[in-house]
């Protein structure tokens, strides 16, 4: 959701525990949807491809974000990549709806 905010457009973010807060109070962690490889089974390049090879998808994408400026928990973003909506917002250990 954008809203004007000071004369210019904000991203506004659901924080699952304080509210809708301004895009500023939160910093992006990374792409929720990938699996962490294992720290001693998994081989250098397995892990190589997890940190440097990224896909770049249009549409809905599942991100980690840190409420930073604010309660400093981490949530669960579903975005669209292209046009920036907030679909969902949850708890780490909770499921993201498509439709809220």
């Amino acid at each position: 959701c954008w809203t004007l905010a000071q004369g210019s457009l904000m991203l506004l973010i659901e924080c699952p525990w304080c509210g809708k807060r301004a895009q500023t109070e939160f910093t992006y962690i990374g792409d929720a949807s990938l699996k962490r490889p294992h720290p001693t089974n998994d081989t250098d390049k397995v892990w190589a491809d997890f940190i440097y090879l990224r896909a770049n998808p249009k549409g809905l994408h599942r991100e980690y974000w840190h409420h930073s400026g604010g309660c400093r928990q981490f949530l669960m973003v579903l975005r669209n990549v292209v046009t920036h909506e907030i679909i969902s917002t949850a708890k780490p250990n909770e499921t993201l709806e498509k439709n809220k």
